[in-house]
This record gives structure tokens, C-alpha cells and sequence, in this order.
């Protein structure tokens, strides 16, 4: 059996339908009530992955564990070694952690302290470990879908810097790959798309796709933090904002991890826009 946490997610949710899919037993454990039927194979767990107690008659038993930390795990909470504990007690033999890019290019952020908390945390268990290190997500491009419905028109900062996003799908289906099989134990992936592609450019995919003209407004920085702040922590703002804005050399490059584990290239991003097209309608 496998455990994934964070469920219900971008990443969780295409992560337990591609587990289910290849015959594999699994836990969904999301915070909160399921809203969504599960593929067959796989059973709805509703714990706080904050709080380790609420997994341990979970994690009896399963052969590995996906840790997604979000939400209130990202700026506190008890610490990612007791979660890591109880699941060595338990029995569990694999983690792997769903991290981020930024721990490695930029490893004193602030802002993901707590990413690079489970990454040594994770190293320093008794498991076997694999960690994931995606760039932004394709998927962030969803913070438009409200304007381009209603108005055709996409806001955002930093209209002109490229960066190679990665689709949510990917990263599930890599850490499919990684939960299910082994040789990849003591390894950290960096997850990005293909090619690099700007703001402005994203919109111009969707404005094809939709077969209609769609406006770029360029947001400042101070406009773009004050919307993100309604659901990120404001460290982790900051942070992301850093990149999208100033990013590292590190951080424009496309790394060849995707189709090293998938043995077949890293999706574009107008893959996902034609897939997610139905909320730009």
C-alpha cells in the first residue's frame, strides 16, 4: 500500500489515479472531507499530515509514503521528523518528498526554511528516500482562469521573464515512478517543463486555445503580493515572487530529470492549458 498525502491536490490527486492505475493499494489523505470520487483502489483518509498521531494507524503497514507539505506545515507545526518517525514505526520502507526547486538554488530563503527542514529530515531518517524538486507550476497559471472568463484578460507581474514551468502531471507521474519502483533511493529530482516561457506568452497560449483575444495586464510586485498573500503563507510569498521576478540562472535552466525518470520528454506548458481549458471558458 501506498500513502499519499495531500490528496486532493494538483500533484495528489493525478498522483493516486496514476497509482491506481498500476494495480497499486492506496491511502488519499487530504485535511479535509473528499469532494471528488477516487479511482478504484484507492480509499479517502481524512488526517492532518501536521500532526503525525492522525497517520500512524494509516501508515501501518504501507510500503512507502508521499509527503506533500502545504498549507500550515510550510510556516510551523510540529517538526518533520516526528512525522518521518512514526512512519519508520509504522513500518513504511519508502518517502518520498515533494519539495522545491528554491532549496537548492536558493538555500537560505527564508521562505521555504521549512522545505529544507523535511529535506534534512527526510536525508536523515531510516528510510529509503527520494526527494522532488519542481520549478513554478503550469498550473499556477489557473490564478487567471476568473479574469480570462470574465473579462479576457490576464494579470500578472513579471510579464517578460521566462521560466521553465513544469505541469502538476508530471511531477505525479515521476513520483509515481519513484514511489513504485527502486534505483532511486539517495536521489533529489529537479522538475521542470520543457522551455522557458514568459507570462505574457502563457496567455497568448491560452488566447489561442480559446480562439479568442486575451489582454495582458502587467501587475507591479506590490499588486501581485497583495493577491497571492489571500492564500499563501507571506514568507513563501515573497519567495516565489523572487523567482518569478529576479530568478537565478539556476532557475531559467530546463533540466533533463522528467524524461530521465519518464523516459519521454517533460510536457509544455500549452499541454496543460489544453487540458485545463474548460475553467478559461
Amino acid at each position: 500500500m501506498i500513502v499519499v498525502t495531500g490528496a486532493t491536490g494538483n500533484v495528489g490527486r493525478t498522483l493516486v489515479a496514476a497509482l491506481t492505475a498500476q494495480g497499486e493499494e492506496v491511502a488519499a489523505v487530504s485535511r479535509r472531507p473528499l469532494t471528488a470520487q477516487l479511482p478504484e483502489g484507492a480509499r479517502h483518509v481524512q488526517a492532518d499530515p501536521g500532526v503525525a498521531e492522525s497517520l500512524r494507524g494509516v501508515l501501518k503497514g504501507a510500503d512507502a509514503l508521499f509527503v506533500l507539505p502545504a498549507g500550515e506545515m510550510l510556516v510551523g507545526g510540529e517538526s518533520a521528523a516526528t512525522l518521518l518517525g512514526v512512519a519508520e514505526e509504522e513500518g513504511v520502507r519508502k518517502v518520498v518528498l515533494l519539495s522545491s526547486q528554491i532549496t537548492a538554488t536558493r538555500p537560505e530563503a527564508v521562505s521555504h526554511s521549512r522545505l529544507r527542514e523535511f529535506e534534512h529530515a527526510v536525508r536523515g531518517s531510516g528510510l529509503e528516500w527520494t526527494i522532488l524538486r519542481p520549478g513554478g507550476f503550469a498550473s499556477n497559471a489557473f490564478a487567471w482562469a476568473g479574469s480570462v472568463r470574465t473579462g479576457r484578460t490576464v494579470l500578472a507581474p513579471f510579464g517578460d521573464v521566462a521560466l521553465p514551468v513544469v505541469d502538476p502531471a508530471d511531477i505525479a507521474e515521476v513520483a509515481a515512478v519513484v514511489l513504485r519502483e527502486d534505483g532511486h533511493a539517495g536521489r533529489a529530482y529537479e522538475l521542470t517543463g520543457p522551455t522557458a516561457v514568459t507570462p505574457r506568452e502563457q496567455a497568448a497560449a491560452l488566447a489561442e486555445l480559446l480562439g479568442e483575444e486575451v489582454a495582458f495586464v502587467e501587475l507591479t510586485r506590490e499588486a501581485a503580493f497583495a493577491h497571492m498573500v489571500q492564500f499563501m503563507p507571506e514568507a513563501v510569498v515573497d519567495g516565489t515572487l523572487d523567482i518569478l521576478g529576479l530568478p537565478l540562472p539556476a532557475e531559467r535552466l530546463v533540466s533533463p530529470d522528467v524524461e530521465k525518470v519518464l523516459g519521454r520528454p517533460a510536457a509544455p506548458f500549452t499541454a496543460w492549458a489544453e487540458r485545463s481549458l474548460p475553467a478559461f471558458r
